[in-house]
C-alpha cells in the first residue's frame, strides 16, 4: 500500500477554513522566472549590503571596531583566524565578479556573513543582538509552512517514515488494528495528515482503525494548536478513531498512555539533532528501547556541523546551506515572499546559530553523517531494516510530481533533487546535485 500523497497546511488564525492541499498542487510556478533574475534587495538592515564589496567592507568594518573597542579582549579572534574566515568570503565573492555565483549564492552570503560578524563579537555587543534577533513565533511557523509546501525537503523524511509505519502495522495481525505512534518532536505536526488518510483507506465503517499519536513537544500552546489540527482533520475519516496526547519535552515515556496489543511506533525525525550532549541522545535511545516498539524510524539531516573546531563547522555549513539555497531555484522565484520568509526566517536563523556555538557549548544541535548516527543506533540496541521498494518509488514519485511543476527542467542525472538507496536498501537519502541533505532509516530493537 502507498501513501496518500497530501499536504495539509493550517491557515492563520485570522481565517475560517483550513486547506488539504494536494501534492501536484502545492508548487509555486511564476511566469517571471523564466525572465533573467535580478538580484533581490536585503530582507533588512540586519543583512543589508550594497554588492559583494559592500558585505565584506561591512564584515572589516565590524571587526575593526570590535578590536577598537578592547584591544586587551582574547579568545575571539586569534592569530589571524578573524581573518582567515573573512578570506573566505572573499573568495565567495571574487565567485560572484566572475559570475560563477548564482544569485541565490549572494542570498546566502549575506547571512552567512552575519553569522560571521557576530562571531567576531561579544554577545553583549548591542550589535550582536541585532544581528542575531530571532523571528517571532509566527514567523518561524510561516517559514516552516512555505517551505513545505514548496520543497520535497521535510515532506520526504515525512512520507518514507509514514510508508514504513503503515508497512509495520500491516504486518502486524494480533494489534487489533490500533497503531500507536509515539512522536518524539511533533512541531506542528505536518507530518500526520497522510498517515491518517492512508489509515482511513484501509478502514471500513464496520472494521475501524484506531490511531493514537502521543506528541512531544517544546511548549503548552504549540501541543495545543497541533491537537487541534490534527483532530480537526480526522474528523472527516468516520471510519478512523483518533486520539492525540501532547507531552512537553522532558516527560518521562512512564506518562504514555498503551492499549494492549497495539502496533507501537516511535518517530525520530529530526530530533536527535536537537538534544544537547551525547548523554541525553543516549538516555532518549534508551528509553525509546523500552518501549520495544514494532518499528523505529530516525530521519536526520546529513553533516558533521557539531561543535568542534569552527573553520570545520563553517565550511560544512557552506557547503551544506549552499546546496539548500540552490534547492529553492527549483521552486520558487528568487523576489517571491515565500522564499524571502524561507531564507531569513528559517535557514538565515539556522545559519546564523551554527556559527555562533562555542566549541564547549552543550546546546549545539548534532548534526552528523549517516554512519554515525548508524553506530549510535546499533550500540543501544537497534538493527537496521531494509527498507521496501514501496519507499523508494514513492521518493521517486514525489520528486517527479515536483519537477513537473518546477521552473526549471534538471538532467536527473546531473542535478537538481534526487534519491538514492544507501547501506544496503536500509537506509534512503534526499540530496541536492551531489549533495546529501536528509537520510531516513527503520529500525528494529534486538
Amino acid at each position: 500500500m502507498f501513501l496518500t500523497f497530501c499536504v495539509y497546511i493550517p491557515q492563520m488564525e485570522d481565517t475560517d477554513e483550513e486547506e488539504l492541499l494536494d501534492l501536484s498542487l502545492a508548487i509555486v510556478t511564476d511566469s517571471r522566472v523564466e525572465k533573467k533574475r535580478k538580484r533581490r534587495k536585503a530582507l533588512d538592515s540586519s543583512s543589508s549590503y550594497e554588492g559583494c564589496e559592500g558585505l565584506i567592507f561591512e564584515l572589516l568594518q565590524m571587526r575593526e571596531q570590535m578590536l577598537k573597542l578592547d584591544q586587551k579582549r582574547k579568545g575571539v579572534v586569534e592569530d589571524g583566524k578573524g581573518l582567515n574566515l573573512i578570506h573566505l568570503l572573499l573568495i565567495t565573492a571574487t565567485s560572484v565578479d566572475e559570475n560563477n555565483l548564482s544569485a541565490a549564492g549572494e542570498n546566502l552570503m549575506a547571512y552567512f556573513a552575519d553569522g560571521l560578524a557576530a562571531k567576531l563579537l561579544t554577545r553583549k555587543s548591542p550589535f550582536y543582538d541585532m544581528i542575531m534577533k530571532e523571528p517571532t513565533l509566527e514567523e518561524e511557523f510561516l517559514a516552516y509552512t512555505d517551505l513545505y509546501r514548496v520543497s520535497p525537503y521535510y515532506q520526504f523524511g515525512h512520507f518514507t517514515a509514514n510508508q514504513a509505519i503503515i508497512e509495520a502495522f500491516e504486518e502486524e495481525n494480533n494489534n487489533n488494528r490500533a497503531l500507536h505512534v509515539v512522536d518524539f518532536d511533533v512541531s506542528y505536526g505536518f507530518q500526520w495528515p497522510s498517515l491518517i488518510q492512508s489509515l482511513s483507506e484501509k478502514a471500513t465503517s464496520g472494521n475501524r482503525i484506531s490511531l493514537r499519536i502521543t506528541g512531544f513537544g517544546r511548549s503548552l500552546e504549540e501541543l495545543q494548536e497541533t491537537e487541534t489540527r490534527l483532530i480537526s482533520f480526522s474528523k472527516a475519516f468516520r471510519n478512523l478513531v483518533f486520539e492525540f496526547q501532547g507531552l512537553l519535552h522532558g516527560s518521562k515515556l512512564t506518562n504514555l498512555r498503551k492499549k494492549k496489543n497495539e502496533t507501537v511506533a516511535a518517530n525520530l525525525v529530526f530530533h536527535l539533532k536537537t538534544l544537547t550532549s551525547f548523554l541525553e541522545i543516549s538516555e532518549t535511545l534508551k528509553s525509546v528501547h523500552s518501549l520495544n516498539p514494532s518499528i523505529v524510524i530516525l530521519v536526520e539531516q546529513e553533516g558533521s556541523r557539531s561543535a568542534r573546531s569552527f573553520l570545520s563547522r563553517f565550511m560544512e555549513s557552506l557547503h551544506y546551506f549552499a546546496a539548500m539555497y540552490d534547492s529553492l531555484d527549483d521552486c520558487l522565484p528568487l523576489e517571491s515572499p515565500e522564499r524571502l520568509s524561507i531564507e531569513k526566517n528559517h535557514l538565515g536563523k539556522e545559519i546564523k546559530n551554527i556559527l555562533n556555538y562555542d566549541k564547549d557549548d552543550t546546546n549545539c544541535p548534532r548534526y552528523e553523517k549517516m554512519e554515525t548516527w548508524k553506530g549510535r543506533m546499533e550500540s543501544h540496541g537497534f538493527t537496521g531494516v531494509k527498507l521496501s521498494s514501496k519507499s523508494m518509488i514513492q521518493a521517486k514519485l514525489l520528486l517527479k510530481i515536483r519537477s513537473h511543476y518546477c521552473p526549471h527542467q534538471f538532467d536527473r542525472e546531473s542535478g537538481g533533487f534526487r534519491v538514492f538507496e544507501r547501506d544496503d536498501e536500509k537506509a534512503i537519502s534526499l540530496g541536492w546535485q551531489d549533495r546529501c541533505l536528509i537520510t531516513a532509516s527503520a529500525w528494529h530493537c534486538i
